[in-house]
């Protein structure tokens, strides 16, 4: 098997998952796992962590609307130096620039919302490719 190389897509390693959340977590832990073992702080496990959960969350909840006839694929690879994931639904896609600022005085008090702005956060490249259906993250090993 050819190594997963962060820079080079086509070496990625693939996990699709059906469209429940469970399934989303189980993936989620995978990934995590190849992240601790590649010695990135707890800092940097704590953010990946995070973000691939919320990027799951929502692919299931949102891009595929609940659906779980519908699969979510997740794609990673992970080095010393970086980890990166690409997580994709099977929905219509949305603008992520269209979704309101949870950060507004009006949408502070709301349950949900936060995802995006958490996975800009702890990430250090977030990228929304194929009309909103797919989200590159990648974080740095500091």
């Amino acid at each position: 098997m050819t190594h997963a190389d962060p820079d080079n897509e086509a070496t990625y390693k693939v996990v699709s998952v059906p469209g429940d959340l469970h399934s989303g977590r189980a993936a989620a832990d995978t990934v995590v796992d190849e992240v601790e073992q590649a010695r990135f702080g707890v800092d940097a496990v704590f953010a990946i962590k995070l973000a691939l959960e919320e990027a799951i969350t929502n692919a299931i909840r949102h891009g595929n609307g609940g659906d779980r006839s519908k699969q979510v694929t997740i794609r990673y690879a992970v080095s010393p130096e970086r980890c990166a994931i690409i997580v994709r639904d099977q929905g219509q896609g949305f603008n992520p620039d269209a979704v309101p600022d949870c950060t507004n005085a009006e949408r502070l008090s709301l349950p949900y919302g936060r995802g995006i702005m958490l996975m800009r956060t702890y990430m250090d490249e977030v990228t929304y490719r194929e009309a909103g259906t797919e989200i590159y993250m990648m974080r740095r090993n500091n």
